[in-house]
């Protein structure tokens, strides 16, 4: 599985695969193991060996605590990384608009209503493409106002499944 790590403004591509770890391409001795069910873990990176707290929050961020060292890792799969470079993010208020199909697809279901508030990171819709299903989340905090699609539907790509008005917009009504 691959991976993409980004830590400050640094991002390394990292694959794990049977008895092996490559970052950005080159194969590292490392391992991670979890100590006593707790967010302590034993990292053994080429010959040493560190104490490191991991701590995972709900936005996809990871809390890194090492040798006195506080650092910020996100962490993004590949599959995650390809539907949100089909789905480009509008620079600015950090508050979205519309959500689009990434890919034509089915529609499984529909996880908000109308009027609901939603926030960054929040699912929305799931759309099944090529038999995997796909959770496609807010990019930015808002109230449904209009949902164009149901269970059952089949979207073609690039299809505004979803529109939002942002907090305090003055060009919507309070609908819902």
């Amino acid at each position: 599985m691959r991976y993409f790590v980004t830590i400050g403004e640094k991002e390394m591509e990292v694959e794990l695969g049977p008895g092996e770890i490559r970052v950005d391409g080159d194969e590292v001795l490392a391992d991670l193991v979890e100590l006593d069910g707790s967010e302590v873990h034993s990292l053994l990176l080429g010959q040493s060996s560190h104490r490191i707290l991991v701590a995972r929050n709900g936005t996809g961020d990871w809390a890194l605590h090492m040798s006195g060292r506080h650092l910020r890792a996100r962490v993004v799969d590949e599959r995650t990384r390809a539907i949100r470079e089909l789905t480009p993010v509008k620079e600015g208020s950090g508050n979205a608009k519309a959500l689009r199909a990434p890919m034509p697809g089915l529609v499984v279901e529909v996880a908000v209503q109308v009027g609901e508030e939603v926030v960054a990171g929040q699912g929305l819709v799931i759309v099944e493409a090529m038999k995997m299903e796909n959770e496609l989340k807010s990019e930015g905090k808002g109230r449904i106002s209009k949902i164009f699609v149901e269970p059952g539907q089949i979207v073609e790509k690039g299809e505004v499944l979803v529109e939002f008005e942002a907090p305090g917009d003055p060009e919507k009504g309070s609908e819902g």
